[in-house]
């Protein structure tokens, strides 16, 4: 069976943004496996610069044991966050998510 599910976040820090999104999922939680795959457009100021950019997810849990790749998809960048390159890093901790943003970003023009 294929699970289908929205995504809205709120993102505080150098990323002061909103994000919505949509997941599709499936797996044999059973047996600690699954998979997914995900589109979510983020919104808002990232170290003062606005605009959006779009992150593509991509996972696989296989018997508890979690494989994740979050990346920005190249060209999704708007306005201000134009050209923006990178991945996040999601970590779990006690069920609480946790994000990094690695990125990149060409300078702005004077």
């Amino acid at each position: 069976m294929i699970s289908r599910m929205v995504i809205n976040k709120q993102f505080h820090g150098d990323l002061e943004a909103n994000s919505t999104g949509e997941m599709l999922s499936t797996g044999n939680p059973s047996k600690g496996s699954a998979g997914y795959v995900a589109l979510e457009r983020v919104s808002g100021k990232l170290r003062g610069r606005s605009g959006s950019f779009v992150l593509q997810h991509t996972g696989t849990v296989d018997s508890g044991e979690s494989h994740l790749s979050v990346a920005i998809v190249p060209g999704s960048g708007t306005d201000e966050l134009q050209g923006i390159r990178g991945e996040m890093r999601i970590t779990i901790d006690s069920g609480k998510h946790l994000y990094a943003l690695d990125y990149t970003l060409p300078p702005q023009p004077r």
